[in-house]
C-alpha cells in the first residue's frame, strides 16, 4: 500500500533531523589554521570592522546571509501554529535560498507574536545579517512590522516575501498572460479573492504596473470606501481608496462580473463556472489556493477561461514564489542594497515575465518551471540594476 506524502515527508524530517547543518568554507586541519581562523589572528579583522564597520561585508559571511523570521502566526494551510512549529517550514526555505541562489539563510522562529517584542528581536540580530525574510506572520500586523522595520533605519533589506515575493509572481504571470489573451495590462480589470498579506500587495503591485481596476474581496465582500463594514483594518482602509473605482457590492460573485481577471488567494472551491461564464471574454483564472485551489483548471477552462494558473506543481503555470525570492535577495545582497524598492520590485517581475520569449508563449507556458535554477540568476541582475540605477 503506497504511503501519502505526509507519511513520506515526516520520515524524510526525521532521518536526517531536519534539514539545514552549518558548513565551514576554510579547513581546521592544524595549528596554523586554528590562529588564522580564530584565536589569535580572529582577532585583526574584529579590529578592522570596529574601525570600519562596512568591512563586515569583507571579513565575514554578512554579505551573504539572511534571516527567515516568523512568529508562526499564519503557516500555510495551519494558520496560527506558533514558532516552535513553524520551523520545518522555516528550514525549507532556508533550503531553498542556498539551492537556488547560493544564499546561506537561517531560520529564527519567535517565541513572540508581541509586535514590539518582535521588531526589537530583529533589530538587536540585524548586525549579522545582510537582509531579512519575514514570513508567515498574520495579517495585518505583517504590515505594521515591515513598515516599522524598514523604517527603522536597519541599513539592510526586509522583505515580506507573502506579501511581495507572491506579487511579483503574479504580476509577472498577468504580464505573459495578457499577452497570451491580446488585453493590455492597462485595460484589464481584476477580482482578487482574499485581501490579507498576499491579495494586499498584488493589489498593490498591479495597480502600480497600470491595471485599471482591482475589486479586492475579503469575509466582507467587495471592498467598498463607502460600506465601513467592508474594511475590516487599517489596511483594508488603505486600499478602499485605490480600488473598486466602480463601488461595487456584494461578494465574490459580483466583482467578478465582467472582470478580465480572478486571482484567488483564499480558500478552496469558491469559485465556481457560473461565476467564469458571467466574465469578459477570455478570462485569466489565477486560482492559488493551496493544496486544493479555488476552483480545478479542468472546469475553469470548460467554463471559458483562456488561460489558469495554480500553486500546484501538477498543473501548468504554477505560480510559486521559490521563482522570485532567491533571486531578489542575491540581488540585493550583491547591490547591497538597505532597502527592496518597489522599482527593484518591479524589475524583478520584469525580468521574470521575460524569461519566456514572446513566441514561446502560449496558455500552457506563462511562467518558468519552478524548478529552473537558472531564473534566480536573471532577477537578480535585474534587480542589482535597479538598485544601482536607484543609488
Amino acid at each position: 500500500m503506497s504511503r501519502s506524502i505526509n507519511e513520506l515527508a515526516a520520515e524524510l524530517h526525521e532521518k536526517h533531523g531536519g534539514k539545514l547543518c552549518v558548513g565551514s568554507k576554510i579547513p581546521i586541519n592544524s595549528r596554523e589554521d586554528l590562529s588564522l581562523a580564530y584565536t589569535p589572528g580572529v582577532a585583526e579583522p574584529c579590529r578592522r570592522i570596529h574601525a570600519n564597520p562596512a568591512d563586515a561585508y569583507r571579513y565575514t559571511s554578512k554579505g551573504n546571509m539572511v534571516a527567515v523570521v516568523s512568529d508562526g502566526s499564519a503557516v500555510l494551510g495551519l494558520g496560527n501554529i506558533g514558532g516552535l512549529a513553524s520551523l520545518p517550514v522555516m528550514e525549507g526555505k532556508a533550503i531553498l535560498f542556498k539551492e537556488f541562489a547560493g544564499v546561506d539563510a537561517v531560520p529564527l522562529c519567535l517565541n513572540t507574536q508581541d509586535d514590539d517584542e518582535i521588531i526589537a528581536v530583529v533589530k538587536a540580530v540585524s548586525p549579522t545579517f545582510g537582509g531579512i525574510n519575514l514570513e508567515d506572520i498574520a495579517a495585518p500586523r505583517c504590515f505594521t512590522i515591515e513598515r516599522r522595520l524598514r523604517e527603522a533605519g536597519l541599513g539592510i533589506p526586509v522583505f515580506h516575501d507573502d506579501q511581495h515575493g507572491t506579487a511579483i509572481c503574479v504580476l509577472a504571470g498577468l504580464m505573459n498572460a495578457s499577452k497570451v489573451v491580446g488585453k493590455p495590462l492597462s485595460g484589464l480589470t481584476a477580482a482578487v479573492n482574499g485581501a490579507g498579506a498576499a491579495g494586499s500587495a498584488i493589489a498593490r503591485i498591479l495597480l502600480r504596473a497600470g491595471v485599471k481596476d482591482i475589486r479586492l474581496v475579503d469575509m466582507n465582500g467587495t471592498i467598498n470606501r463607502g460600506e465601513p463594514d467592508t474594511m475590516l483594518n487599517w489596511n483594508h482602509e488603505e486600499l478602499a481608496a485605490i480600488t473598486n473605482r466602480d463601488n461595487i457590492s456584494g461578494g465574490l460573485a459580483a466583482a467578478v462580473v465582467d472582470a478580465d481577471v480572478f486571482i484567488g488567494v483564499s480558500k478552496p472551491g469558491l469559485l465556481t463556472g457560473g461565476m467564469i461564464k458571467t466574465m469578459a471574454d477570455r478570462p485569466v483564472i489565477f486560482a492559488m489556493a493551496n493544496p486544493t485551489p479555488e476552483i480545478f483548471p479542468d472546469e475553469a477552462k470548460s467554463a471559458g477561461a483562456a488561460v489558469v494558473g495554480t500553486g500546484r506543481s501538477d498543473f501548468p503555470n504554477q505560480i510559486n514564489n521559490v521563482l522570485v525570492f532567491p533571486g531578489i535577495f542575491k540581488g540585493a545582497l550583491r547591490a547591497r542594497a538597505a532597502d527592496i524598492t518597489d522599482e527593484m520590485k518591479m524589475a524583478a517581475a520584469a525580468a521574470l515575465a521575460g524569461y519566456i520569449p514572446e513566441d514561446e508563449l502560449t496558455p500552457e507556458n506563462i511562467l518558468p518551471d519552478a524548478l529552473d535554477k537558472n531564473v534566480a540568476s536573471v532577477i537578480a541582475d535585474a534587480v542589482e540594476r535597479a538598485a544601482g540605477e536607484q543609488g
